[in-house]
């Protein structure tokens, strides 16, 4: 068997005989995702049984955002919730069965929508429609749970979240920043000074949009994945990330290209405009300063962006990718931060 990064075929057959009922080696092993973000490989057994594997990059990397019994946990308590997830099956925090922690769960059919060509081929507008409106309900039915009763009361600090994630972010950009950016400090200063008061604390999944979900044929949300940004927070900077990932049909990106990689430009999905007026009908919650959060997102994700090209500049990730792309796009996001909190001054000062 070709070796694969990140993945010690003989360790990981004799922990899955022993640790996943059923399980047969020899195991075989397809990347799914990988690079920026925690690796997830596809594992197939003798008895034609999938499964799927998830652990972190093999660069270097953010220890709290890649934490695998964190992320095991949370799937694990949202289990029997309304919101659709995949069922965990096992954890391994022994680093020597393969160089890191990981965990494994059940595979789910289901496609992602990587970009607007494959929504408008595999599903038609009316689809679309519904898909995008049950996105709003389960985030809407994540954000009503009660951490508490489902076991993640203490899965993080609750008050302040919007100060503790401006901090966190602000210290990852000066840490890992590669040039003089003042678009980034301004962003920071404006959001600190025009910061909303929160007003509940709830599951805050920290990346939810279609790329990180799992469709089935129906146009049903089949799996929510990817929660290792999950915390307690603000339920609002939810609500403004899945906004930023919803480029109507023609809509230039922040770096101000063609937002085609958005599967809603294919057009047929609803409104940024329907999707707050169903959250807010579901959750009751005042969405008047989402345009805030919006610049956050947009703030934070730069910072994101810039980590990822510090590392692939000192030669920690694999690839040679065309570096230029991450500098616009992260000049991008931060003038598009820029742009939205300019408003929300403009708007305030109008009031006044």
């Amino acid at each position: 068997m070709m070796a694969i990064k990140g993945i010690h075929a003989e360790n990981l057959g004799e922990w899955f005989e022993k640790n996943i009922d059923g399980a047969r080696p020899p195991l075989e092993f397809k990347l799914i995702t990988g690079g920026h973000s925690n690796l997830t490989f596809e594992v197939s057994d003798a008895a034609d049984r999938r499964y799927v594997l998830r652990r972190p990059p093999t660069g270097a990397v953010i220890a709290t955002a890649h934490d695998m019994a964190r992320e095991h946990r949370i799937i694990s308590a949202l289990a029997g919730t309304p919101v659709p997830v995949p069922r965990a099956l096992g954890l391994c925090e022994d680093s020597g069965v393969n160089e890191a922690p990981f965990y494994v769960m059940a595979f789910v059919p289901g496609r992602v929508l990587v970009d607007h060509v494959v929504a408008a081929e595999v599903f038609d507008e009316a689809q679309r429609q519904r898909l995008g409106m049950e996105v709003v309900e389960v985030l809407a039915a994540l954000h009503r749970l009660d951490p508490e009763a489902v076991g993640l009361g203490n899965l993080g600090r609750r008050e302040a979240y919007l100060s503790r994630q401006l901090e966190r972010w602000r210290t990852q950009w000066e840490k890992t920043r590669t040039r003089d950016l003042p678009s980034m400090e301004e962003a920071y200063c404006e959001l600190r000074a025009r910061m909303p008061e929160q007003l509940a604390a709830t599951i805050v999944h920290g990346d939810y949009r279609l790329g990180n979900m799992l469709v089935d044929d129906d146009a049903g949300i089949a799996a929510v994945l990817d929660w290792e940004l999950c915390t307690l927070g603000d339920p609002l900077a939810d609500v403004g990330y899945v906004l930023n990932n919803w480029a109507a049909p023609g809509e230039a990106s922040p770096t101000g290209r063609e937002a085609a990689m958005s599967p809603t430009s294919a057009g047929g999905f609803p409104t940024r405009e329907q999707l707050l007026v169903r959250y807010q009908q579901l959750t009751g919650r005042d969405v008047s300063r989402i345009d805030y959060y919006r610049a956050f997102q947009y703030w934070r994700l730069a910072a994101i962006v810039e980590g990822v090209l510090s590392r692939y500049l000192k030669g920690v990730m694999s690839g040679t990718p065309n570096t230029d792309v991450f500098r616009e796009q992260v000049d991008g996001l931060a003038r598009a931060a820029c742009d939205l909190l300019e408003q929300l001054a403009r708007g305030a000062r109008v009031e006044s």
